[in-house]
Parts: C-alpha cells; sequence; structure tokens
C-alpha cells in the first residue's frame, strides 16, 4: 500500500552537483513549492485573503533566502568571493 505522504509531499529526483548542501537546499526548494502551491489553490478557492496569502509566500521566500544564505549556495570558496560569517 503506497505512502499518504508519497502523494501528499511528492519529491523530485536531483540531477545537479551531489553535495551535501546542494542536497539540502533542493529538498528545501521543493518544500517551498508545494507549500506555494497549496496556498495558491487556498486563495484561488477563497478559504483565505489575497494579502494573507501574500503574507504567507512572502514568509516562505524569507525562509527560502535564508537557507541558501545558510547553507552558502551560489559562493564559491576558490575565487575569492567566498566570506566565512
Amino acid at each position: 500500500m503506497p505512502d499518504k505522504s508519497d502523494f501528499l509531499y511528492p519529491h523530485s529526483r536531483y540531477y545537479g552537483q551531489v553535495q551535501p548542501e546542494n542536497l539540502v537546499f533542493n529538498a528545501n526548494l521543493q518544500e517551498f513549492s508545494q507549500k506555494i502551491s497549496y496556498i495558491c489553490n487556498l486563495e484561488t478557492g477563497g478559504k483565505i485573503s489575497p494579502e494573507e496569502a501574500y503574507s504567507q509566500i512572502k514568509s516562505l521566500w524569507k525562509s527560502l533566502k535564508q537557507s541558501k544564505r545558510q547553507l552558502h549556495i551560489g559562493e564559491h570558496p576558490f575565487d575569492g568571493n567566498y566570506t566565512e560569517e
């Protein structure tokens, strides 16, 4: 019997450069995408207001940006642009 969470929260395979931080960010990005979809559907169905949808999406976006910063995604430590915080 298939697991319900596989249906509700499907995950796609990762095809990028395999590094722990990339895998974690990919998982965060997929979760972000799923939550955005739910919020859009709730707003479209009239269950939440456009303002509430915007607020929730803004909060999710800030969390994703923070995750990117913490994982140093897009920073290259060997080209001189990398700064340790």
